[in-house]
């Protein structure tokens, strides 16, 4: 398959900039993959559209404040000379990606291509005009210094943070939401709560699951009242989610891993849904990846049904048409960017060209689009 065919042409002003008022207000686009065709509703209306027996799986992981604007310290060990100091004082975006260790975290750092292994960098909160003439103690709060200590392609480095036990504090003072660059606006102080879903309880993301952005807490006693049960896993959504995919042919591409954690409730209920006949309701890609990747080195049980482990595990399964679902029966889904592997994934469990018709409706029809956007729940 070429990534050509996983295209399609979206106005720049579907692009949601702002969640809505009300998360429940979002529009849903429920698509029937046998009938071949689909209706529009709004996301309150999910527990009416549901058979009421569902087992509904969210991502309960929470985004961390991830985005850090610093400026470069130079080497310790080897000043930058007199004339080539003008050049510390350029901002530097680092995007945490994945923590490998106290105080040890994987980045992506902007621009990179300069930012050497031994170089350190400082990030402090902005000049507060009204702390002029107080004393530095007065308005002093926890800063970040970090240490580049190996690096990688595209911008990828390592970074040791200084103090780690500091680190938490600080980056919550300091660090900003990691809205996602099709949003062209600075993150505001709402952000650290819309950009959250009402389920996150784990920190450790870098991205929102954003299926789960809808859910209100009105929707989920519906839900409950309805006889659909809900359990949660994590997965820390990590930018390999949102990798481009840098190869022509589909196929080739390659995912990086993300970690996830399965409870044993979940595992448990999972299994007997499966056994039981009743639908898997995944609430967002993460959610899919996850189960799927469980899937695939779980061993069958009766009737040749996976049994889903509970623990920790990677998410590495790609998921692309021709890809066999063996856990999940529904998905709820935000809508997602052209030539993305997200949009692979969504393809490969409804059809690309069924999909892509679908998409149309919506640009047309005036759905908004991404991670404060709407959504649809096909099944």
């Amino acid at each position: 398959m070429r990534l050509s065919e996983f295209d399609y042409e979206l106005p720049r002003g579907s692009i949601a900039q702002h969640p809505l008022a009300e998360r429940d207000a979002s529009r849903l686009l429920l698509v029937d993959r046998r009938a071949r065709a689909w209706e529009d509703h709004h996301f309150r209306e999910l527990p009416d559209l549901l058979r009421g027996d569902e087992l509904l799986v969210v991502n309960d992981a929470r985004v961390l404040p991830a985005r850090l604007y610093g400026r470069r310290r130079g080497v310790r060990a080897q000043p930058a000379p007199r004339r080539r100091r003008g050049y510390l004082s350029a901002e530097i975006e680092v995007l945490l990606t994945r923590q490998i260790g106290p105080g040890l975290w994987d980045a992506l750092v902007r621009p990179g291509r300069k930012i050497r292994i031994g170089e350190h960098i400082l990030f402090e909160p902005p000049p507060d005009p009204d702390s002029v003439g107080r004393p530095a103690s007065a308005t002093a709060g926890p800063v970040l210094e970090a240490e580049v200590v190996s690096r990688g392609a595209y911008g990828a480095r390592r970074l040791r943070f200084l103090h780690p036990e500091e680190f938490e504090s600080a980056l919550e003072r300091l660090g900003h939401m990691p809205l996602p660059p099709y949003i062209t606006r600075p993150d505001e102080t709402a952000d650290r709560s819309r950009y959250q879903t009402i389920f996150a309880q784990r920190p450790g993301a870098v991205a929102a699951p954003t299926a789960g952005l809808h859910f209100t807490q009105d929707v989920l006693e519906r839900l409950r009242a309805r006889g659909v049960e809900l359990r949660a896993l994590t997965l820390y959504v990590g930018p390999g989610t949102f990798q481009p995919v840098r190869t022509e042919e589909v196929e080739r591409h390659t995912m990086h891993p993300e970690a996830y954690e399965i409870p044993a409730a979940t595992a448990d209920a999972v299994n007997r849904a499966r056994a039981g006949g009743r639908p898997v309701l995944a609430v967002g890609t993460t959610v899919v990846r996850a189960l799927e990747s469980a899937a695939r080195s779980a061993p069958a049980g009766p009737g040749g049904i996976p049994q889903i482990p509970a623990g920790p595990g990677d998410a590495a399964a790609y998921i692309y048409p021709g890809a066999e679902f063996r856990v999940v029966d529904q998905l709820l889904t935000n809508f997602h960017l052209p030539k993305s592997t997200l949009l692979v994934l969504v393809s490969a469990f409804a059809g690309r060209e069924f999909i892509l018709r679908a998409y149309r409706h919506a640009v047309e029809s005036g759905y908004r689009f991404y991670s404060y956007g709407d959504c649809m729940l096909i099944r």
